[in-house]
């Protein structure tokens, strides 16, 4: 209740996060919304103009634009999602343990994700793709593969912050199982760079996903996939502009409301970065969450 107490105060936070709700129930009710068959062929419709039975017009194979870029939003923004939480939990797990348990533990995990880490994640993701082959399942396959280790240095090195605390101390001393000091006093502290971290992630992972797919690399037609049908609409790019717009406006509204929720959620999780008014200020990072924040975005 106060995270949303707090972000409601900044209406570019709550616009960021009411566009990115509706943006996944489009994408969940897709069949239900889209108004046509995103795969129907249809040559008659070539390039046809927007009508009131076409909203956005027709592609070079007379698929209605409007349902392809309702149905892109399932591969471009829910399972790049669902990556993101299969990395976030794999991180936090292995993280909280290298963090708290520390000692040997610690330094062979460590060791683990600094190998991992080693790798430019563009070039690992494209090694992944060429073993496995194209398809939007090995690009999310090589970013669980990428990203767990990234996130579990992040995690435990905020965990490290915590375990030292006098109150984590005695409830060691007083003989309370490891689990749930770490499900009682050490997730709670740390879960606001979790979800700085990785709603900032979100934001690289979309464009590289769109990437990957405008290159031929993703999900493969017939499928639809915003960066596919930017793709598809460049050799018409200057007679036919709008077939590229469309796509190119849905992620870059979608990624910006994922950046500007990023932002919000740094502030609205920490209460040291309000003032009395309740109104945000700029924020000062720890070194954790500034280094995590910058590498996000990049």
């Amino acid at each position: 209740m106060r995270i949303l107490k707090n972000l409601s105060r900044d209406k570019l936070a709550i616009t960021s996060l009411s566009i990115i709700l509706a943006t996944i129930i489009v994408g969940i009710f897709a069949p239900f919304i889209a108004p046509h068959d995103p795969g129907a062929v249809n040559m008659k419709l070539r390039y046809a103009s927007s009508s009131w039975t076409y909203l956005l017009g027709n592609d070079h194979l007379g698929r209605c634009v409007l349902s392809r870029l309702i149905y892109g939003i399932r591969p471009s923004v829910l399972w790049v999602l669902v990556a993101l939480a299969l990395s976030v939990l794999i991180g936090a797990i292995v993280g909280f343990v290298a963090g708290y348990f520390k000692g040997r533990v610690d330094a062979w995990i460590m060791r683990i994700c600094d190998i991992m880490l080693s790798f430019p994640g563009y070039v690992m993701t494209l090694a992944v793709v060429g073993i496995l082959g194209a398809g939007l399942e090995n690009i999310l396959i090589a970013f669980v593969w990428m990203k767990w280790a990234w996130f579990a240095r992040v995690i435990r090195t905020s965990v490290m912050q915590f375990t030292d605390m006098d109150y984590v101390k005695f409830a060691k001393a007083s003989g309370i199982p490891n689990l749930k000091i770490i499900t009682r006093h050490i997730v709670p502290v740390t879960f606001a760079d979790i979800a700085v971290i990785a709603s900032g992630a979100m934001c690289s992972m979309m464009l590289q996903v769109s990437g990957l797919s405008f290159l031929g690399l993703g999900i493969q037609a017939p499928h639809a996939e915003w960066g596919m049908m930017l793709n598809e609409a460049r050799e018409v790019m200057f007679s036919r502009p709008e077939l590229m717009l469309a796509p190119g406006l849905a992620i870059v509204i979608v990624v910006s409301a994922f950046n500007f929720l990023s932002d919000a959620l740094q502030v609205a999780l920490d209460p040291k970065l309000m003032t009395s008014q309740g109104k945000s200020v700029q924020p000062h990072e720890s070194e954790v969450r500034k280094t995590a924040y910058e590498y996000s975005r990049g």
